[in-house]
C-alpha cells in the first residue's frame, strides 16, 4: 500500500493519457470517416483517410510520450505494455496492477466523454471499435501479434541504445500511422486491450474481444523474449518510452546511466 501511496500521480498519468488518447481518436476518425464530414466528402480514397487518421493519431502518441507527464510514467497507455516491462523485472508488481486498473478506467472514460460530446457523429463511426475484418479471426490475431511483436522490439532495440533512445518516442508514432493505414482494414488495429474495451463498452460490440486481450501481450512478451535471448535482462535500462535527462523520482527498478557517450538523453 505505501507503494500505491507514493505512485498514485503516475497512475493518474497513465488514465489521463489513455483517457485524452480515445478523445482524439474519436474526434479524429469523426472528422475523416462520418458520411458527412468535409474531409470524408473531400477524401474518397480510404487509404487516404485512413492515413490521415494515422497521422494524427501517430502525433498523439508522441505528443503523450514526450509531454513531462509521459516521461513521468512512463507512457505505456497500454496493458500489453506495463505487463511486458513487468516480464522483464523493470515494473513492481504493484506498480504494474495499479497501470493496468488506470489504463482501463481511462479508456473507458475517455471514450465515455467523447460518446456525451460527440453523439450522433461517434455513432456513425461506431464509436471507433476494433473487430476482425477482410480476414477474419485468424488475420485480426496475426495482425495484432505481428504489429505488437515489431512495436515492442522497436521499443526495447531503440530504447536501450543511447544514441537512438531520444526517437523511441518519434519511431512509436511513425509505426502508429503505417499500422492504421495499411493494418487497419485486418483487425481495426487495436494494439491495446483497454483501447479495445473502451470503445466496446459503449458500442456494445463484443465481437471476437478475446483476440484484443490475447494477440497484443503475446506478441509483445514474445519480442520480449526474443531480446532477452540476444541482449539480456542486464541491457534493459528502464520501463520509459522517454526517459528525461533528470528523473531523480522514477518508479521503476531503473538503470538509467545520466552520463554516457554519444547520447542525445
Amino acid at each position: 500500500m505505501e507503494v500505491v501511496r507514493r505512485h498514485w500521480p503516475e497512475y493518474l498519468i497513465e488514465a489521463l493519457g489513455l483517457s485524452l488518447f480515445m478523445i482524439a481518436a474519436s474526434v479524429i476518425t469523426i472528422l475523416l470517416e462520418y458520411p458527412g464530414a468535409p474531409l470524408h466528402l473531400a477524401l474518397p480514397d480510404p487509404m487516404v483517410r485512413r492515413f490521415l487518421i494515422g497521422l494524427g493519431m501517430g502525433l498523439t502518441a508522441i505528443a503523450l510520450i514526450y509531454s513531462p507527464w509521459g516521461m513521468r510514467s512512463g507512457a505505456h497507455l497500454n496493458p500489453a505494455v506495463t505487463l511486458t516491462f513487468w516480464r522483464l523485472g523493470k515494473v513492481k508488481s504493484e506498480d504494474a496492477l495499479a497501470y493496468v486498473l488506470a489504463q482501463f478506467c481511462g479508456g473507458a472514460v475517455g471514450l465515455w466523454l467523447a460518446a456525451l460530446l460527440l453523439k450522433p457523429w461517434i455513432m456513425s463511426v461506431n464509436y471507433v471499435t476494433t473487430v476482425p475484418g477482410l480476414w477474419g479471426v485468424a488475420g485480426a490475431f496475426l495482425g495484432e501479434l505481428g504489429m505488437t511483436f515489431i512495436l515492442m522490439s522497436m521499443v526495447l532495440l531503440v530504447s536501450n541504445t543511447p544514441a537512438l533512445a531520444h526517437w523511441t518516442g518519434i519511431f512509436s508514432g511513425v509505426l502508429i500511422t503505417a499500422y492504421i493505414t495499411i493494418e487497419a482494414p485486418l483487425s481495426g488495429m487495436s494494439m491495446n486491450p483497454a483501447r479495445t474495451l473502451a470503445s466496446a463498452l459503449q458500442a456494445q460490440e463484443w465481437t471476437d474481444i478475446w483476440v484484443y486481450f490475447t494477440a497484443p501481450p503475446l506478441g509483445m512478451f514474445l519480442a520480449a523474449q526474443v531480446y532477452l535471448w540476444f541482449k539480456g535482462r542486464k541491457s534493459v535500462r528502464c520501463a520509459k518510452l522517454r526517459h528525461p535527462d533528470h528523473a531523480p523520482d522514477c518508479i521503476f527498478r531503473c538503470n538509467y546511466k545520466l552520463k554516457e557517450p554519444h547520447t542525445h538523453d
